[in-house]
């Protein structure tokens, strides 16, 4: 009988995937950084999944001398697992390429298993979109959010907030909206030469998606911290759609007194100002009465998927030194 003594964990966002091997004691063995596994990038969808992972996984096994085998467990953070159908197509996916003992879930679930030593939690994503996943003391789960729609409080990340400062400028144009500091500099920056162009400029970036999302936040901070009204308000909006998000996971879920909040995506690490992370914190003191432990995520979140398989295989949590050691590895070899 071959012993199974390797993991796989695998953190498949909307533009590239990261496959780490390690073995069981927590060493790494291989990793292979490639292109977008998600079935919404593609028009046969879960069949593109399916021959995309199993590529990557084959080659990441056949070239270390391993099969499927040799594999305890696996963990999938996969971008489009959102809804109860999808979850059950990758978990068909996953199974025929040969995982009998394995997790699936949306990528925020990642960063619960990455930023808490606990292994449970909350994780707020906020990068160019928004989710939120919980992770309870018992291990129940729950998304919520993360569809891209504002029908699910999907009110946050760089796109839906880069879209906001351009409506602002938009609205103080033509829709009666109050002055704001933000119209300047986004004419600048997209170079409009009047406000009779405005909107022909930037619906021509969004629908060629060449809109500087970055940098629109960026001018949204920057108004924001010199007190600029509209901007101020764009921020607690969202600070507060967050809020509502994470502490309707919380309450969803059988939390005890204490819950670790991770914050990860680009909007709250790259953040460069600290008024949307100061109103998230008032909104959610005054929704609820958990005592909450704020936890920027600093490493790549396929450090989640790492430990989460190891979990799996060893039917508990790591210990403090095996988890340094995976972190240690997946920041060597991983991107954020």
């Amino acid at each position: 009988m071959i012993d199974k003594n390797y993991i796989i964990g695998v953190d498949g966002g909307n533009s590239k995937t990261d496959y780490f091997l390690f073995d069981i004691q927590g060493n790494f063995v291989d990793h292979i950084h490639t292109g977008t596994c998600s079935h919404e990038q593609f028009p046969d969808a879960y069949l593109s999944s399916f021959r995309i992972m199993n590529e990557n996984i084959q080659h990441l096994l056949t070239r270390n001398q391993l099969t499927m085998d040799h594999i305890a467990a696996g963990a999938f953070g996969l971008a489009g697992a959102d809804i109860p159908s999808q979850k059950e197509n990758l978990c068909h996916v996953i199974e025929h390429i040969g995982f009998t003992h394995y997790a699936i879930d949306n990528d925020s679930f990642l960063g619960v298993k990455a930023g808490s030593e606990k292994g449970f939690g909350i994780c707020s994503i906020n990068g160019s979109g928004s989710s939120t996943g919980g992770i309870s003391p018992s291990g129940k789960r729950l998304q919520v959010g993360g569809v891209g729609s504002e029908l699910s409080g999907d009110e946050a990340g760089g796109f839906f907030l880069a879209r906001k400062v351009l409506r602002a400028v938009y609205d103080f144009f033509y829709r009666m909206g109050p002055e704001t500091g933000m119209t300047e500099p986004v004419m600048k920056l997209l170079q409009i030469p009047s406000k009779e162009l405005f909107i022909e400029y930037t619906l021509n970036g969004i629908q060629k998606r060449t809109s500087p999302t970055t940098k629109l936040v960026q001018i949204l901070f920057s108004a924001a911290d010199n007190g600029d009204s509209v901007a101020l308000n764009i921020l607690d909006n969202t600070a507060k759609q967050l809020a509502y998000s994470t502490v309707g996971c919380m309450h969803n879920l059988d939390f005890e007194h204490e819950v670790d909040i991770i914050l990860a995506g680009s909007v709250w690490v790259k953040a460069e100002s600290p008024l949307l992370l100061q109103n998230f914190k008032n909104h959610i003191a005054n929704l609820t009465n958990h005592s909450c432990n704020y936890i920027l995520l600093q490493v790549p979140p396929a450090t989640g998927a790492v430990l989460w398989a190891l979990e799996l295989a060893y039917g508990h949590p790591v210990n403090l030194d095996t988890r340094l050691k995976v972190i240690e590895a997946v920041e060597q070899h991983g991107s954020l």
